[in-house]
């Protein structure tokens, strides 16, 4: 994970969101929606959280960004938003806290608080269509116009390098070279491979490249035929049929990535901060401090310099606590 966080202002914040949308990267967005002074944090602060884990933005100090960082991670893998509320432990004790809202005390030195309201924002599908048919470009034309990317590809052009782990491959060369492409397609990685064909054709397909070495698993993973069944259509239906298979995988959540690098979210080593008793991510930025043979990691200076002074005052009581 990186953790290379960059201040910025709102205008460059969306900026950067318009960026990671157009290439096809999922990220969350955290806005601050309340905050409790002396929070540095600000109404409508707002952060990008990408699946690589780096921030970019700012809506508070060194309590709120591990939290943000987790949650970020959390809401991507999840795919729903979500309400945090952070805050001094008494306080948040009384308090009304709204169904569905999320609280995390934190024990900063200051008496802010916030509340961050963090949504995913998942890349379009990518659908990649090879072959030049009439029913291969009305596909491409309707994958655009439901605001998924899409390319066409020639089948003598097809490659790895045109597919990706969050694309889906739609081979409509229609029996031009079928075996040839589906082999390329199934040395990717795309979250999902469909060929326009008749069960009789796939069979056939399948069946040669099996001859030919095919990896059983590789080949199970193929969808043929594809497509809503409309009985006897002609391309521009076909077309639509497949979209509509394509929406109804995506909402279903088969077009995620199968290796998940489109979402390739690196969950990093957490420590507890015995000070305070945050949890904290094990990296080189939160001030390490050897001991006993043991690396204990701190979220401000102040509770690093306290275990200083009398570490096993803290190693006792966090061993004397109930479980």
């Amino acid at each position: 994970m990186t953790n290379g966080s960059r201040a910025a202002d709102g205008a460059a914040v969306m900026a950067r969101a318009v960026e990671l949308v157009e290439a096809g990267e999922s990220f969350t967005m955290a806005t601050v929606v309340w905050r409790q002074a002396p929070s540095s944090g600000q109404h409508g602060s707002r952060a990008i959280v990408t699946a690589q884990g780096e921030l970019f933005g700012w809506i508070g100090g060194a309590c709120a960004e591990p939290v943000l960082l987790r949650e970020a991670r959390r809401v991507l893998e999840e795919g729903s938003a979500s309400l945090v509320w952070l805050g001094q432990p008494e306080d948040l004790e009384k308090m009304h806290v709204p169904e569905g809202v999320m609280t995390i005390p934190i024990s900063c030195q200051s008496d802010g608080a916030l509340q961050i309201f963090i949504e995913p924002v998942m890349a379009a599908p990518h659908v990649v269509i090879v072959g030049r048919s009439p029913m291969a470009v009305t596909l491409l034309d309707l994958v655009r116009d439901l605001g998924w990317r899409g390319d066409l590809v020639d089948a003598d052009k097809f490659g790895p390098a045109h597919v990706s782990a969050s694309s889906a491959v739609i081979i409509g060369t229609q029996g031009h070279g079928d075996e040839d492409v589906l082999a390329l397609a199934l040395e990717t990685e795309a979250a999902f491979i469909g060929l326009v064909a008749s069960a009789k054709r796939g069979r056939v397909v399948r069946e040669f490249l099996a001859e030919q070495g095919g990896d059983p698993d590789k080949l199970a993973r193929v969808q043929v035929p594809i497509g809503i069944d409309l009985g006897h259509t002609g391309h521009r239906e076909i077309a639509v049929s497949i979209l509509a298979d394509l929406v109804r995988r995506r909402a279903s959540g088969e077009l995620k990535p199968s290796s998940v690098a489109g979402l390739d979210v690196v969950e990093p080593t957490t420590a507890i901060d015995l000070v305070c008793g945050m949890t904290v991510d094990a990296v080189a930025e939160n001030r390490p401090f050897e001991y006993g043979g043991v690396t204990y990691y701190f979220c401000a200076p102040g509770c690093r310099k306290a275990f200083e002074k009398d570490p096993d005052s803290f190693i006792t009581t966090q061993q004397e606590a109930p479980c």
